[in-house]
């Protein structure tokens, strides 16, 4: 994405989503195969699925998709190194979800409450030093 004839943010995008569909493809059928834990399942079984279950995996790719493309397209202003760096912010919302929304912490001992509020103020502090080493 930074030097020669490149291909833009967009482009990629879609290269790298039927990369994943194909590749998706060939691992769910070795898993289904071949699962870690369990018994083997036929690939009819993916057909025998609620609804639902096929809409929340069509959903979450397109969550995925929509900040895979937010990120290249930043990268595209700020540089690779640095759009990247601030798309790992993920950990940090996911650990927001999770003590602000589902209350993972509530009944914990208040050294992990002071522990979290460290790990996030650090990591907003990271964060943040990242998206300034652009300037």
């Amino acid at each position: 994405m930074t030097t020669g004839n490149t291909l833009g943010p967009y482009s990629i995008a879609v290269f790298l989503t039927l990369g994943a569909l194909l590749s998706c493809l060939i691992w769910n059928v070795y898993f289904m195969k071949h699962p870690l834990v369990g018994q083997p399942v036929k690939f009819s079984g993916f057909f025998s699925a609620p609804a639902s279950a096929h809409a929340l995996g069509l959903l979450g790719g397109f969550i995925w998709g929509t900040g895979m493309v937010f990120n290249l397209v930043a990268a595209s202003f700020t540089g690779v190194a640095i759009s990247y760096a601030i798309g790992q912010s993920a950990p940090m919302v996911a650990a927001l979800w999770g003590v602000l929304a589902w209350k993972e912490f509530a009944g914990a001992p208040g050294k992990a409450k002071l522990y979290l509020v460290f790990m996030l103020v650090f990591y907003c502090l990271g964060i943040l030093l990242v998206a300034k080493a652009n300037g």
